[in-house]
Parts: C-alpha cells; structure tokens; sequence
C-alpha cells in the first residue's frame, strides 16, 4: 500500500530550499515508512516539504480523522512490527486530541515519533488570534509525564539533531513515545545553504541489552535448585525464534507458564505447561501455581507487586524465590503510576528478557526438571448453550471456526473475553490489548495492525465492545481509503457494560437496588446503526446477528471477504458473560 504519490515529483526535481525540506529530508533516511497525520497550520511547511520535497520517498502520508486515530494507528503497526511510525499532530490542540492515545502507548512500551508543532515562539510573528491560541509556552509538558523523551529545539540544524535522536531514544528499550515540537517559523525559514544532515546510518546501537555474566549464573543456579518453577510471561517480542526459545527454556525446567490477557501472545496457550487460561485479571488456577512455586521467573510481568498481593488475597501467598528481569525503571517517575508497586524480588535483571531467556538456554548446564505434579486443565462450559442468545464465548467459539485454522492476528479483544477462549500458538496470533485501559483506542489499533500486516497472508481481526467502536469508529475510514483488508467484529451487548458490573458490586455494598444498575450504562433509545455508520465510512456490513444459529455463516461470509481484500465489520448482539474475570 502507498498513499497518494504526487504526479511528476522525484527526488532531485526541487532543491532544498525551506527549513521544512532538511527536516523531510532527514525522515526519508529514517526507518520510517509512514507518518500518520492529522492536517494542521502549526506544520503546513512540513505537509509541504514531505509532499513536494520528498516526493515518493518515505515516509508516505496517513491520512486519518482525528489525532487519537494517527497515534493509535502508529501504537496498532508498533505491536506488530516493535517499529515505530511517525505520527504528526497540529499544535497543542491536536496534542491535546492525541494525549489518551499517547498514554496508551506509553503504558504499553511501544515505539513512535511523535512530531507536534507550535505556532511562532517569537510574538512579533503571529498572526492575530489563531496563532495566539495555538501557541503555548511549554507545549510538551502537556505529555511529558507519558512519554520518554521531548525537545522544542530552535534553529533547524537543532531540530535535525533532536529528530534524529527522538528517532533512536523511542527504538531503545525500553520503548515509549517521543515528541519533537517544531516552531512554525522554523519549518518555513529560508535556507541560505543546505545544513549537514546527521548521518543516521552511523547508529548501529543495540535497540536493547542483555544481562550480565553475574545475573545469568545467579538465574542458572536458581532454576538448577528449584524443583517447582514458574514463568510469568508479560510484555515481550513477536521474533518467533524468541517465542521458540521461551518455550524450550520451560520445557528445559519443567517450569509451568502463566501468561496474561493484556499483553501479546508470549507462549502456546494449549502447551502443557501453560495449565490456566491467561486473564485480564489473575484467575485462582494461577494463583494457585504461584502459591505453590519454590521459584517465580518474571519476564517484564506487567504489576508483579498486584499480581503477587491478587494471590495471597485467593489464599495463595509466594513463598517462593523471585527473579524479575525488565528494564522497564527506566521509564518510571512520579506522575504516572503504572510503574505500580515495589517488587518483592531476590535478583532484579535489568535487561531485555527476551535476551536472558537466549542466554540461560544457551550455557551448557545438566539439568534436572522441575517436580510439578500433573495438572487438570480447567474447562468451563460455556453458557447459553440451548438457546438463541450469543454469549462471548460462543462469538469467540464461531469465530475461530470460520477462521478454520488459516494465519490470523486478534488484534483486540474486548474486557468479557475469557482467557479460556483464546487460541494462541504463534507471536502474532494476539496482540493483547492498549496498555492504558481507556476506550476509544481499539478500531485505530485495528487499522494499524492491518498497515502492518498487509501482504503478510495473516488476517487481522479486531473483536470490540460497542463502546470502544463507537467512541474512535471513524479510524476505519483509513483502512478504507488505503484498501486494508480488515476483519472487525463488534461484541454489542448495548451497555458500557463493564461499569455495569461496578455498579451492581457498589449497590450489593450499599444494600441498593442492583436493578437500576443500567442507568446511565445504556447504549440505546436509539440503537446505533453499527451497520450503516460503518458502511458510510467505506465497510461491508451488514445487519445485525442476534440468533446464535445465524453467527457462523456470517462470521465465515466476514472472513472470506476480508480475505480476499475487503474490510469488513460484523455487528453480534451479545449477552454479557465473562464478567467474573473483572471482579477483583
């Protein structure tokens, strides 16, 4: 896919002669083959030199509708790729759009270069009004809480420096937005020469690093020593030699895996060593293993602290010997708390542990395997089982049986997916979800993952709550305009259904009446029109599937459409089950 090319314009037909084109000229040497955007005044010099000055180079315009869509986008092609995409917002107005989206990719430790733009810093040089309340004093602090690196450089040549290390400083690990302000009289100065563009390709930096010849020894002898180990595996990489070689390191040690909804798939969910399905929120059968593990190895487990205090509160505390591996105090300050809790461990690797796991299988040590007593899987038949009603885990059951098996990525899934109902036995097979838990980000992500997936021969499938659809639907627009095959399916039970549940626990503490719970949670009277909003915007839909019976000829008419290069959204009346997984 390639978005619009100008007619007649190639590199060398128009001298560089604007601040804007050295900048355009540095982002074509960067690894950066889309920018996402929102058009906006505060970088009209910059739209100019990426459209004029660079012609058909990368990186190509991403049209989108609205600045939480291009940064979503940007966050759904990163989960896929661990590559980042720039993303362009106008002034502090389109920051102040893009600031949820940013704060998902923050808490989700996924690359992009951010670029905003102000209106003059000079006052003698803006323009009555507009300029005034598009300008601000110190724009980045709008974000800089929720993003690793930001500049407000003033001359170009500082501005070529400060792209060119935004781009380097979001690829290391660990990853998380940058953003790069650049002044509007600074994009649209004359350039008297050409300055020096920095030689990009000279940076040849490891994007992450190892551990240390101590931490792997001190790991090795714990893991020879333990009899009962488990790995909880949280935010890693897609490399399927990585993902092979997690799943050697715990057949290695007999070690027993938990792995976790909110993050992508890390581990084969049907693999006997990963006995419990996977949750949003830790289930009993996990806390159960960590009860009972004489040793826990945590690979960048999101809220070990929370996880570790879940299983002591089902009766289950860690006796256990604790090594964590991340790099993730790096990224931790005050302002934001999803650094969460103190780690309670007995060895911290700060590294990549995806490269800990390389190291432990490759020393040549006699191993004896862990000592777990065999375990039950947990099955939960699922409900609704004789009627017409479609509960969650009947979509999710029709879903991968029109799916038939073939190369496919979950993209998303929404809160009342149970982990028992999903399939994973590739790194790409699920995406985990935003990092942030906000709403609104899931049909941006959709189209970003489908970016990256283009041409790969695995279809990208998003399952969203109503909700989060209807709040960013108009990101599908993209996908349309740039021909992305795409499969989304809206799980709609017609409620925000997930404060439903909280207000139904808050009313059984106040001895209220849980029947007036839907108040204020209803998406309905009127019903959306999923079906024609979504046709508006470029989709296949149809009308909604409300009979059980009806779902798998619709989901299998879905997949063969987005499989042949459609994009498609089938609209599913649900009845809310799965809920349990929220109720800690």
């Amino acid at each position: 896919m390639r978005a619009e090319d100008p007619e007649g314009v190639e590199r060398g037909d128009i001298a560089m002669e604007w601040g804007s084109d050295a900048l355009a000229e540095l982002l074509s040497r960067l690894d950066l083959p889309y920018i996402a955007l929102v058009p906006g005044s505060s970088y009209r010099g910059l739209h100019d030199s990426l459209v004029n000055y660079n012609g058909n180079r990368d990186p190509q315009l991403l049209v989108c509708l609205h600045e939480e869509h291009a940064v979503a986008i940007a966050h759904g092609y990163a989960k896929v790729t661990g590559r980042p995409l720039a993303v362009a917002v106008h002034s502090n107005v389109g920051l102040m759009h893009a600031s949820m989206a940013i704060y998902n990719a923050y808490c989700d430790r996924v690359p992009m270069l951010v670029i905003g733009a102000t209106g003059p810093v000079d006052a003698a040089r803006r323009r009555p009004w507009i300029d005034w309340i598009h300008t601000s004093g110190d724009q980045g602090a709008l974000i800089r809480p929720y993003c690793k690196w930001d500049d407000q450089p003033g001359s170009v040549d500082a501005a070529l420096d400060s792209l060119a290390r935004a781009d380097s400083v979001t690829r290391q690990a660990p990853s998380a937005p940058v953003y790069v302000c650049l002044d509007v009289s600074l994009q649209e100065q004359p350039l008297t020469a050409p300055p020096a563009i920095p030689d990009v390709r000279r940076d040849r930096s490891p994007r992450s690093h190892g551990p240390d010849a101590r931490a792997i020894e001190t790991t090795l002898e714990l893991l020879g020593a333990a009899r009962r180990p488990l790995f909880l595996l949280g935010r890693l990489g897609r490399d399927e030699r990585d993902w092979d070689r997690r799943v050697a390191l715990a057949e290695r040690y007999g070690a027993l895996v938990v792995s976790d909804l909110k993050n992508g798939a890390v581990f084969p969910t049907r693999h006997p060593l990963h006995p419990g399905p996977p949750g949003t929120f830790l289930a009993p059968e996990s806390a159960r293993l960590i009860g009972a593990a004489d040793l826990i190895l945590s690979l960048d487990w999101v809220d070990l602290a929370g996880t570790l205090s879940a299983a002591a509160g089902h009766g289950h505390p860690a006796a256990a010997t604790i090594v964590s591996c991340t790099t993730d105090s790096a990224l931790h300050n005050g302002w934001s708390k999803d650094s969460f809790g103190r780690e309670p461990v007995d060895l911290s690797v700060p590294a990549d542990p995806d490269l800990l796991v390389r190291a432990l299988l490759a020393a040549d040590r006699t191993v004896k395997p862990g000592e777990w007593p065999a375990q039950d899987r947990a099955v939960t038949a699922p409900p609704g089982d004789d009627g017409p009603d479609i509960f969650m885990s009947g979509l999710a059951q029709a879903l991968y049986g029109a799916l038939a098996g073939a190369p496919a990525c979950l993209v998303r899934v929404p809160l009342g997916w149970g982990g028992a109902d999903l399939e994973v036995n590739h790194p790409l097979d699920s995406l985990g979800m935003d990092g942030g838990a906000g709403i609104g980000s899931g049909p941006g992500m959709a189209v970003g993952a489908a970016l990256a997936l283009e041409g790969s021969g695995r279809l990208p499938v998003a399952v969203l709550g109503d909700g989060d659809f209807l709040m960013g639907g108009t990101a599908i627009w993209t996908a349309a305009h740039y021909e992305l095959p795409l499969l989304i399916v809206v799980a709609n039970n017609s409620f925000f259904y997930n404060d439903v549940v909280h207000q139904e626990r808050v009313a059984g503490q106040r001895q209220r009446p849980a029947r007036n719970s839907w108040i204020g949670q209803a998406i309905a009277d009127p019903d959306p029109d999923l079906g024609a909003f979504t046709r508006s915007l470029g989709f296949e839909a149809g009308d909604q599937v409300r009979d059980r019976a009806a779902l798998p000829a619709a989901l299998a008419a879905a997949v063969s459409a987005a499989r042949a290069g459609q994009r498609v959204l089938v609209d599913v009346r649900v009845r809310p089950d799965g809920y349990a997984a929220l109720g800690k």
